[in-house]
């Protein structure tokens, strides 16, 4: 073959090739998400509701996005201030709340030591003191006294036959008793209250240590 035909040829093949290259980019340039390239001065386009194609302006699209994330930041600043304004309400109502409650309870109790009182006023305007019958008074009145307490939810915490627990227990005192089991409360030496299953006051105790 003449070197003249295979130079043509060659030429030939070489802008095939350069036309396939150009179709592959073409088709290649949508998946990379870039934008076919437009002549100079030219706008986009798009097509309207008709199906025919006008030109789209960029720059009052990107105003309207703007415009519509500004909108949707202060709507949510909006509804951030109205959860805080609402939090701080509930929190002020449930503090009064609480106080309020707490002041009915103190009433309950006191009204329910009333009349301790009274018969503690009427033992101790009585002149003889020394007699049976205000003995028996007086305990009529601590025996009152406790009903009350244990009314309002007071027990007192056990300390007989049982094991030391710092969790109800207070130890101030270790003594030795061979008798006993180290570990185990020997003597109370202050009566230890729980309300509701709190500790408010533990037991003072003394604790056998035989080691």
């Amino acid at each position: 073959m003449p070197s003249f035909m295979k130079d043509e040829m060659k030429k030939k093949d070489e802008e095939k090739l350069a036309e396939m290259q150009r179709e592959i980019d073409a088709a290649v340039s949508p998946e990379k998400g870039g934008a076919a390239e437009m002549p100079s001065g030219e706008a986009p386009l798009e097509e309207n509701g008709s199906g025919e194609e006008v030109p789209v302006d960029e720059k009052a699209v990107l105003q309207e996005q703007v415009e519509k994330l500004t909108s949707d930041l202060h709507e949510s600043e909006s509804s951030l201030k109205r959860l805080r304004a609402d939090f701080e309400n509930f929190r002020r109502r449930t503090a009064k709340e609480k106080e309020e409650l707490a002041g009915v309870i103190t009433q309950e109790i006191l009204r329910d030591m009333l009349p301790l009182l009274d018969n503690f006023e009427r033992a101790m305007a009585s002149d003889d003191k020394e007699s049976e019958n205000f003995r028996k008074g007086v305990e009529m009145i601590f025996t009152q006294f406790q009903e009350v307490l244990k009314k309002n939810g007071l027990e007192p915490i056990e300390t007989a036959g049982v094991k030391f627990d710092p969790n109800f227990h207070q130890a101030v005192m270790r003594v030795q008793n061979p008798e006993m089991e180290d570990e185990s409360i020997a003597s109370e030496l202050q009566k230890g209250y729980i309300v509701k299953g709190r500790v408010i006051r533990p037991s003072m105790v003394q604790v056998v240590s035989n080691s």
